[in-house]
């Protein structure tokens, strides 16, 4: 690859639902470029962006790739962004180091999830987007009906660029409308014909349109066009160039990703239309948030600034970051600052990664993208630059939405799981591990049932660790609802030195969230002052435990008002056992409840299946807050539902919806938990105890 200038690179996402075919587009893309000197296939497992085991086995891409090609002097950064909604962590993190996305879409009538979560993160994040409609060699492809459906949803910026020769099996070639030319072949073997009689007056009609939408992004354009003289292609070129740089403008370019139909004339209109790092200066990095700030200007003389917006563990070769160079230049065995968060280190390994492959380099310069390997404190969202260097905005990611359980099998598994967990968690922000105390359980979070498999899989294959996967419990807390008071009192005589604490205690509830409040009343000198922090161990330790269902207790507040002792026989340990005898019988006599976390859910929905979603949410306890109607024919739902009802919503409502459903929740609060379900958890926990006795 040639060392160019800012303005000859072009960093673009290629993004859309799974196995709308964007990884074969990619392939065909390096091939017609000349990157590479064959064509891989997903079904081979020989494709440049597909080289990860799991991606190769399951077919599927799991991790955003850049592979970079040349075409006409220009560098394209292509990345190629995983599909299915369980990973996309990728496509948030692509979002903040391109200028464009190419939206890959089969040609049928209906969107899939995948374009609409492209389309709207692109959206978010302002970049300038095109749609390639793939797949137009099916028997099954229905162009017309996609076309209307992108008018409808979206309006006069969809501008149609090129017409389809030939229909389904006899799909042949595109005429495209800026040169008036019909591109036939594949790949490098492009033949280059006349437009065909019958398509005329359709080519012409197109074109104005085309000219129409390119002339409203230039006043000198415009008033050309006004004045009645027809645009040159240059003109119109540059028209789309203004117009799809401000989101305007939604060009749609036609192929086949199978049979390398159309990419030629792709690649020439990411050259010519698409904005480099320089048209795209000075932008919001992401238009959903205040706190965002701009993107650097990419001057090359200016401090360095750089964003690493992805990382690769790997037990072999190490950990690798991947970067995207804002402003100045990055070169090899320089002195870097993590930028806030006061650590430093050499960049030893710099090279443009090709997918797997890797070219070294000794300088990148502002909008390029570069990886740099075996850096020890630069992880996924970090700035890199010279000290004193502002940090750039970070990468927002959304929740995880989908949990289970691991036990690790062996003691061998046990003592690589967290060094491996570690390892995935730095690759994987989407991702989140947390031990919950009140379960003993270890907890995977993420996106959905086939994140969470990939990772189990990762666990195995990468590092060798084992696990079983169950079900992850609900963290369910016991309080009080009323006030008692109890003595607690611990007497034993072994014959030597004995053992003896006395203390009094009142209990109340306190309000939801405040959690425990321990005061001391003691007057007199009933109990020494050194005694009541044992009192309030005890205490504590018992709550830990639970009372009625083994889940810890919260929200109460323990008064410690009278008491007695032993100028002998008092000691610490015999005042902490006084203080859990006295809080068991406290709570015993005081009402005691258990409280189910509730989550706040927003469900985004397509209009047809509101009724079907709410009715479902009602199912699950839930108490529907709001509904409001969003653009597109999208429909958000709030509602506060059950953590214990949500185990499998992920999976459930990707099947009410047809998978165009999404949803996403945060913690909102504890709430007492319904007789019948709470005595389920007590019968479960007596007999549990029960059988644990008998043994």
């Amino acid at each position: 690859m040639k060392e160019l200038s800012t303005d000859r690179i072009r960093n673009v996402a290629i993004v859309g639902h799974g196995g709308s075919g964007k990884t074969m587009l990619v392939e065909h893309m390096l091939f017609t470029s000349g990157a590479t000197e064959r064509v891989g296939t997903v079904e081979a497992g020989t494709t440049q962006s597909d080289f990860d085991p799991i991606e190769i086995k399951r077919h599927i891409s799991l991790n955003a790739s850049i592979v970079p090609v040349e075409w006409h002097e220009v560098k394209i950064n292509l990345i190629d962004v995983p599909g299915y909604p369980d990973f996309i962590g990728d496509l948030h993190a692509v979002a903040r180091v391109v200028e464009s996305m190419i939206i890959v879409c089969e040609a049928k009538k209906d969107l899939d999830v995948g374009f609409e979560l492209a389309y709207e993160v692109a959206q978010n994040h302002g970049l300038a987007t095109c749609i390639f409609v793939n797949k137009l060699e099916r028997d099954n492809a229905d162009y017309a009906g996609l076309m209307q459906t992108l008018h409808e949803r979206y309006g006069r910026k969809i501008v149609s660029t090129q017409i389809p020769i030939g229909h389904q099996a006899a799909f042949s070639g595109v005429l495209d409308l800026l040169n008036l030319r019909v591109y036939k072949g594949k790949d490098r073997g492009v033949e280059i014909e006349e437009v065909p009689s019958g398509y005329s007056s359709e080519a012409e009609e197109r074109r104005e349109k085309m000219m129409d939408a390119a002339a409203e992004g230039d006043d000198n354009l415009a008033m050309k066009y006004l004045e009645g003289e027809a645009l040159s292609s240059e003109e119109i070129e540059h028209g789309l160039l203004v117009g799809i740089e401000s989101g305007r403008v939604i060009p749609v370019l036609l192929g086949s990703a199978a049979t390398g139909i159309g990419v030629a004339t792709l690649l020439d209109r990411i050259v010519g239309e698409l904005p480099s790092p320089v048209d795209f200066a000075e932008r919001a990095a992401s238009t959903t948030s205040d706190e965002d700030e701009m993107r650097p200007e990419p001057k090359i003389d200016a401090p360095l600034s750089a964003l690493c917006f992805k990382t690769s563990a790997d037990p072999f070769v190490g950990r690798i970051n991947y970067v995207r160079i804002f402003a100045g230049k990055l070169k090899a065995d320089e002195q870097v600052a993590n930028v806030g968060k006061e650590n430093s280190e050499r960049v030893h390994n710099l090279f443009y990664p090709h997918g797997k492959a890797q070219t070294p380099a000794s300088e990148v310069i502002a909008g390029d993208i570069c990886a740099i390997a075996k850096l020890n404190g630069i992880l996924t969202g970090d700035t890199i630059g010279k000290a004193g260097t502002k940090p750039l905005p970070p990468i927002h990611y959304p929740e995880p939405i989908y949990r289970i359980a691991i036990r690790p099998n062996a003691k061998s598994d046990e003592d690589k799981l967290g060094s491996a967990l570690t390892r995935i968690l730095e690759e994987d922000p989407t991702l989140r591990y947390i031990r919950e105390p009140s379960t003993h359980q270890e907890i995977l979070e993420g996106m959905g049932d086939i994140h969470l498999e990939t990772v189990i899989e990762k666990l195995k294959v990468k590092f060798g660790v084992n696990v079983t996967v169950e079900e992850a419990l609900v963290p369910y807390r016991e309080t009080v609802k009323g006030n008692s008071k109890a003595q607690g009192r611990h007497k034993r005589q072994t014959g030597g030195k004995g053992q003896f604490g006395d203390c009094h205690i009142e209990l109340s509830p306190l309000s939801r969230g405040e959690g425990f409040t321990f005061e001391n009343k003691v007057v007199g000198g009933a109990i020494p002052k050194n005694f009541i922090p044992a009192i309030e161990k005890g205490i504590k330790e018992t709550m830990e435990k639970g009372f009625v269902a083994g889940y810890p207790a919260v929200d109460m507040k323990v008064v410690v008002y009278d008491g007695s002792y032993h100028d002998v026989d008092s000691n610490e340990a015999a005042f902490k056992s006084a203080g859990a005898i006295a809080i068991r019988e406290a709570v015993a006599k005081a009402q005691p409840v258990i409280l189910e976390p509730l989550m706040n859910i927003e469900v985004f929905v397509p209009h047809d299946t509101v009724g079907s979603v709410q009715g479902d949410l009602s199912s699950r306890r839930g108490h529907l807050v709001t509904t409001e109607s969003l653009p597109g024919g999208v429909e958000r739902i709030e509602a506060i539902v059950p953590m214990s009802s949500l185990a499998r919503y992920a999976l459930d409502l990707r099947s009410i919806t047809k998978g165009r459903g999404r949803f996403r929740q945060q913690f909102s609060h504890f709430e007492e938990l319904p007789h019948p379900e709470s005595q389920k958890l007590i019968a479960a926990f007596a007999a549990k105890r029960a059988q644990h006795e008998e043994e």
